[in-house]
Formats: C-alpha cells, structure tokens, sequence
C-alpha cells in the first residue's frame, strides 16, 4: 500500500483531499468534528517534517454554485484550534488566489481551499478542473475515505497529474487495513449486524457476508420486510413489497450456509412517527393494524445482546430502530453496549459509518470500540467487493 510513510515531505507543498464534510448548526458550530480529527495525523507528520499542506475539501450539496452555508471558511477556526496554529483560507479551490497561496505557503504552514462541490466539474470529475487542483502541490495525498467511492475529479482523476507522488494518507490507509481484517481475517465466530430501512440498500453486503459470516443479526426497518415475506402481519412498518421474494431466498441461502440468521421476535410498536407517541411491545410478525415498530423489543434486545457478547469478530451497519428519538433508542443502545463488552472482551468490532457511527457518538462509546469507519457508502461498497475509485486512483 501507498502511503505517506514512504516519503519525507521536507520542502514538499503536499495536496491532500480531506473529507471535511461536518455537521454543522445554525450559528455555523460544527456539532461533530471526527472526520476533521481522523485526518489530523496525515497533516501533523507532513507539517512536522516540513512540509507544508494544502487541504482540499467538500462540505454539503451545494446546488448552484459558492453558498455562504457551505462554505469551508466556517471549520477555520476549529481547524486552527485543532492543529494549534493559524490556517490560511483561499476563497476560491482554483484561480489567481488559490495559486498565489499556495505558491506563498512556507514549511509548517497550512493552507484550506474552498468548497470543490461549489464547481459542477468536482462531481462530473472534469480532468481540466482536477489539473488546475493539481498544479497547486507537489504530492498527491487522498485521505478522504468518505468519499472513495465517487469518481469526482479531487478523488480520483486528479491523481494522474501525480504518477510517481500519489499516496494515502493515514486514515485512507487505516480505513482500508481495518476493512480487510474483518473481510478476510475475521477471527470467528464473526457476526455481522445489519440495520436502517431498507434491505435493497444492503443486499449486495448481506450476500456477500454470507459467504463469510457465523451468524448475522438483522435488525431495523429491514426487518418487517422480512416478517411480512414469512407470513407475517407488520400495521404500518416499514416495508419494501417488491423486495419478499429476496427476503425469503436470504433466509434460504443463510440456511444453506449454515449462517445463523437472527430476526427481532419482538418489536416496540407506536401509534404515530414521533417521540411522545403511545407506545407498545408486540411480537414483530403480528403487530396490530395502525401501530408501527420502530424499536427491537427487550426479548430480541437480550438474544442479539448474546450473540453479538461472544463473537470475536463484529461488523456493525444501521441502527436497530428510530434511534434519534429517545423513545425508540433502547434497542441501537443494546447492541451498542454488547459491542462494547464484545470488544472488552477482546474481540475487532468495526463500526460501519453513518449512523452506527453516529450511534455510538450519541451514547459516547465511540472510543470503546476497535475502530469506527469514517465513511458509510465507501465502506459498504469496498465491503461489497467493488472496486473504489479514490482506491483504485493511488493504486494505478
């Protein structure tokens, strides 16, 4: 693997594709700052052996062009905070300003271009827009996982003006090391747990862990597809009508495979979508008429808990319930806290990005964990087998 280990940046002016893609609220406070403390390292070993770093990000959607609500200029301050030294801003990623910059910057200096999506080339991945980019530093370095999976022009064309200074930056190649470990060297038994809405959203995992896993625990509104396909009635919980006949052929293939496929039994139903509605326990493949399940109950709590409690292997994707709103968080919590004690326990478990990610966040367990993903598409599609164009860029 390509990494930033194999070079000394003395002198260098390094161009690094950050995702510093943060949350952020009304007054422009940034509400989560993993992502910008994930690439710290990279930036601290470039700056320490005098190199001097330009940073180049995307923030948001942007539709028509620069927007003051996406503008990278809001993470300055926390950035400068983070490094413990001023970063310069160019209000523009291409152009007069953002070469005189980057041309003026000094060893140890750090230098944030503006949003790249405030260009339509960045995401068309326009190689004329990616060699104005590139003509800024003297070293590729990708370390934005986040978005290895697009083929924009900052991720993935841009590293050919870079044929024998292109590299990964720590995150990048932490992010890939980790997924191959519960890939391909997963101490058993290995569990995965999938969750969030949809089963189409994780088919193409879900078949390919298959072929990998000793048990997988299925949980989330994916799950009432799977109850209605056996026969089950769901009132109004999620359901994707077109996807049973796939339901049914994964529990099919589990069995053939000897995987211990493991459904919710019970479900925390509720009479309406939000916080104060009346709440209920009932079995998940009988759930009354104009109730919703929007939790795994406390019996399916205990089974997943055991499960995943004695694995020395875990993969974790999507929550087991609406784990944003307090009442319908118990179950997300549970599996969070039997991932902890599998963990303790000294099992890898890998959480997948997204809102497991976020879950874990919210219930503070993020460092009690072996390793959170920093990108939720990317890692699904790497987990996937296919082949990631921020990747496959520094490879080549």
């Amino acid at each position: 693997m390509k990494t930033i280990d194999q070079v000394n940046f003395s002198g260098k002016k390094a161009l690094i594709r950050v995702d510093f893609n943060v949350p952020l609220d009304a007054d422009f406070n940034i509400t989560d700052d993993n992502r910008m403390t994930a690439a710290l390292p990279t930036i601290q070993k470039i700056l320490k052996e005098g190199g001097a770093v330009i940073l180049m990000s995307h923030l948001g959607r942007p539709k028509d062009g620069p927007t003051d609500k996406y503008s990278l200029k809001h993470v300055v301050k926390h950035l400068s905070d983070l490094l413990g030294q001023q970063v310069e801003f160019a209000n523009d990623c291409i152009g007069q300003e953002a070469i005189d910059k980057a041309k003026n910057l000094h060893p140890g200096e750090v230098l944030l271009l503006e949003n790249l999506r405030f260009y339509k080339e960045e995401e068309k991945g326009d190689t004329a827009f990616a060699e104005k980019l590139a003509q800024l530093g003297d070293v590729y370095v990708n370390d934005a996982f986040g978005t290895a999976h697009r083929a924009h022009a900052s991720t993935a064309i841009i590293a050919q003006f870079f044929p024998n200074a292109k590299y990964f930056g720590y995150l990048m190649a932490g992010e890939l090391a980790n997924a191959e470990k519960v890939l391909n060297g997963a101490a058993k038994p290995f569990t995965a747990i999938m969750g969030g809405a949809k089963v189409s959203d994780k088919i193409e995992l879900i078949e390919r862990l298959l072929e990998k896993v000793d048990n997988l625990i299925i949980g989330g509104g994916m799950a009432y597809t799977f109850a209605k396909a056996q026969g089950g009635t769901i009132g109004k919980s999620l359901l994707e009508a077109d996807k049973q006949d796939l339901a049914l052929n994964l529990l099919e293939k589990a069995k053939a495979k000897g995987v211990n496929l493991l459904l919710p039994t019970d479900t925390i139903i509720a009479d309406d979508f939000n916080n104060d509605a009346k709440t209920g326990v009932a079995p998940t493949d009988n759930i009354p008429d104009d109730w919703q399940g929007l939790d795994i109950g406390p019996e399916t709590r205990a089974a997943f808990a055991k499960v995943i409690e004695e694995s020395k292997t875990v993969l974790w994707n999507g929550p087991m319930g609406v784990f944003e709103m307090e009442s319908f968080d118990k179950g997300t919590k549970a599996v969070a806290d039997a991932v902890v004690k599998a963990t303790q326990n000294g099992a890898f478990t890998l959480i997948g990005g997204g809102d497991s990610a976020a879950a874990v966040a919210k219930f503070g367990l993020t460092n009690d964990v072996s390793y959170v993903s920093t990108g939720g598409g990317a890692l699904l599609e790497y987990m996937e087998g296919k082949e990631l164009p921020g990747v496959k860029a520094i490879n080549e």
